[in-house]
C-alpha cells in the first residue's frame, strides 16, 4: 500500500505531465462560439420558411436554414473534438 506521501508524489507527476494545449483550447472554443449563433439562426430560418409558404423564396430560405443546423452541428463537432484533443494530448 502507498503512503500518503508517496500518494501525492504520484499525483503530482500525473498532473505536471497532463498540460493542456492552450492553442487547441482556444481553437475549440472559437469553433463552439461560431457554433451558437447558427443554432439559433437555422431554426428560426426553417421556422419562417414554413410560415411563409406562399413566399416564392420559401425553398431558397428552407435550405439556408438547413445548411445553417448542418454548419452548427459541424462546428460543434469539431470543437468538442478539438478541445478533446487540447485536454487529453492525443
Amino acid at each position: 500500500m502507498l503512503s500518503p506521501i508517496k500518494t501525492e508524489l504520484v499525483c503530482e507527476s500525473l498532473f505536471k505531465s497532463m498540460g493542456t494545449n492552450k492553442e487547441l483550447l482556444s481553437k475549440g472554443i472559437k469553433y463552439l462560439a461560431g457554433a451558437l449563433p447558427l443554432l439559433f439562426i437555422g431554426p428560426s430560418l426553417i421556422y419562417n420558411a414554413f410560415m411563409n409558404q406562399q413566399n416564392a423564396w420559401h425553398y431558397l430560405v428552407l435550405a439556408i436554414g438547413i445548411i445553417a443546423c448542418l454548419a452548427a452541428m459541424f462546428l460543434l463537432y469539431l470543437g468538442l473534438k478539438t478541445i478533446m484533443k487540447s485536454l487529453f494530448n492525443d
